[in-house]
């Protein structure tokens, strides 16, 4: 059986790592967007598009991802957000096709000690969450048989992340890098979450819409993630640990963002791997 599938958000991380994936398999007719070829957030033209495709799945890896911009920008955060989500889960249900959508840890407040599970309270701290989050309840509320998939700290050898960020700052910078220690969650490496959606298409039943969690295993600080992108590359550079309130961001941040795995885990019979393992392995792909 051949699979129609439209991915939207085509030309980010994960975008790019879907289309690297899923062009190998000749099961799959696939139809890759970005805002030049199909403007999700008009509803006209997405539904002109599904008019004339008879789609099996959407994958939509589109969002407004600018967390403190997002707190000024509001309008555009909530049309690519919200309005989006709201314009493809209504042709999810009026054409019947399968809808994966991804999300974020910023849905939550990071008062949590513990890993959040999927039923956890959501209460996001900023503008940005808040939109990811409003978004989540459109496709709820209106697409039957999907799945929203919650990420954190996404970076790829594609786009930019906070891989390469450090990688630049530490190779064309005499300065010492300042990162900071206090806020703690998991790094996720966009080629590991391409092959859990791969692993939804071919293995979910998709009988109602359910939020599931993905990051790599682990768990870490932005200050242990950059130390860790620093030994790979075997760059000694000092770097200095500092607290969230030192830097000047318009929107919080949650503490404590890690995510529990287990119900993706049980569902798909995956392991996933450790960001540790999974940092090495897209360092050596960016190499």
């Amino acid at each position: 059986m051949i699979y129609k599938i439209l991915i939207t958000g085509a030309n980010g991380q994960l975008g790019y790592e879907l289309q690297q994936l899923l062009s190998k398999n000749v099961n799959y007719e696939l139809f890759f967007t970005d805002i030049d070829s199909l403007d999700i957030t008009d509803s006209d033209a997405v539904n002109d598009f599904f008019k004339n495709i008879n789609l099996d799945f959407i994958i939509n890896a589109a969002a407004y991802t600018a967390v403190d911009k997002a707190e000024i920008e509001k309008d555009i955060a909530e049309k690519v957000n919200v309005t989006a989500v709201k314009n493809l889960a209504l042709c999810a249900k009026k054409y019947n096709a399968k809808m994966i959508h991804i999300s974020t840890d910023y849905v939550y407040d990071g008062n949590k000690s513990s890993p959040y599970v999927e039923s956890d309270s959501t209460n996001p701290l900023g503008y940005y969450g808040y939109s990811k989050l409003l978004g989540e309840r459109e496709m709820l509320n209106i697409a039957p048989r999907g799945v929203i998939l919650r990420t954190s700290w996404l970076y790829s050898t594609h786009g930019n992340n906070f891989v390469k960020t450090i990688i630049n700052k530490a190779l064309n910078n005499n300065q010492n890098l300042q990162v900071v220690y206090d806020q703690i969650g998991t790094p996720t490496y966009a080629r590991d979450l391409a092959n859990c959606i791969n692993l939804l298409i071919k293995n979910f039943d998709f009988n109602q819409t359910e939020i599931f969690h993905f990051s790599n295993e682990g768990v870490a600080s932005w200050y242990d993630f950059a130390y860790a992108i620093l030994k790979i590359i075997k760059v000694d550079k000092k770097i200095i640990p500092i607290e969230t309130h030192q830097i000047q961001q318009l929107a919080e941040r949650p503490k404590y963002s890690v995510m529990s795995k287990n119900k993706i885990k049980s569902t798909l019979n995956v392991t996933i791997p450790h960001w540790c393992d999974s940092l090495i392995d897209m360092i050596n792909h960016l190499k």
